[in-house]
């Protein structure tokens, strides 16, 4: 505690490839929805957005993996929010093939994810009700999250990819196993340092979001690295809080948690990343610009515009 932690980078994530407006109706759908949630958070302190393109055929009930529809996504943040850091998935939605998420790369990204294997799901879908469209009946998938038949040679073809387009990775981490593919790209020199890893505490079979699993999981980072912390539903504000203090960086916003407090939805991502920001100043962490982020990760000081 003596020594000067670094500015704090505030990641959001504004919409997620599950749930959408049956689940909350401040969750942003359309691209112009999200540019304009980027910007109020961009303006509370945000430094990168994460996103999904939604699909306008079916209603925006369901993500899109088309890469053209992510560039104009990322085009509207882009002319609202100047300098803000856009990440996109890689993930996109559950059950999609390696072949149809690596074209997400074609929409030539700043930073994308690059996910280290996958997770036994099931998840009830929401029907849409009136005015919502797209989805008019409940379900439920259960499966492999990240459906991946061989997480080595596809991580490597991720990394590798990503590296050849300067797309800046997310590694996403879900529980301290997941380090043997880290440990494996880093080995072959396809990931540029610093590394920037995200731990994603609370979510189905991934690693509980408790202290303890998060400090086994940071004891065996390689270095240099950023790390970034993001808790799923109840595990976000606790998580928040402790990345803020331990030197960490955080990920907030509606894709993981829809909950401002128990029982009262978030009004918004821009109130979520505002109490993010809030937590840091009382605890004299100063907060990252996205020129601070771009410097501190090793990316390029221009921000790419499409």
């Amino acid at each position: 505690m003596r020594t000067e932690w670094p500015p704090l980078i505030v990641t959001v994530a504004i919409t997620g490839g599950l749930q959408g407006k049956e689940a909350s109706p401040y969750l942003p759908e359309t691209p112009e929805e999200q540019a304009q949630q980027t910007y109020e958070c961009y303006k509370e302190g945000a430094s990168i957005v994460h996103i999904h393109a939604r699909d306008a055929a079916n209603g925006y009930a369901d993500t899109t993996s088309n890469p053209e529809t992510f560039r104009r996504v990322m085009g509207l943040i882009r002319d609202k929010s100047p300098e803000i850091i856009v990440n996109i998935t890689t993930g996109a939605s559950f059950g999609m093939p390696m072949e149809t998420r690596l074209k997400l790369l074609d929409a030539d990204p700043e930073m994308a994810t690059l996910n280290t294997g996958p997770n036994p799901v099931r998840f009830s879908f929401k029907k849409r009700t009136p005015p919502l469209t797209g989805r008019d009946q409940d379900l439920v998938y259960e499966g492999l999250d990240l459906n991946t038949p061989s997480a080595w040679s596809e991580t490597e073809l991720f990394a590798k990819t990503m590296m050849e387009k300067n797309v800046k990775p997310e590694i996403e981490m879900y529980h301290e196993g997941h380090y043997w593919i880290v440990d494996n790209l880093v080995r072959q020199n396809l990931l540029a340092k610093p590394y920037f890893i995200q731990f994603v505490l609370g979510s189905q079979g991934g690693a509980q979001g408790g202290p303890k699993t998060m400090m086994s999981l940071l004891d065996n980072a390689p270095q240099p690295a950023l790390i970034n912390v993001a808790g799923v539903g109840g595990y976000q504000l606790p998580l928040n809080t402790m990345a803020i203090v331990l030197g960490l960086h955080a990920r907030t916003g509606i894709e993981d948690n829809i909950y401002y407090r128990r029982g009262e939805l978030a009004k918004s991502n821009a109130q979520l990343v505002q109490r993010v920001v809030r937590i840091a100043k009382e605890l004299n962490r100063e907060i990252a610009t996205p020129a601070q982020a771009r410097q501190m990760l090793g990316m390029s000081t221009i921000p790419k515009k499409w």
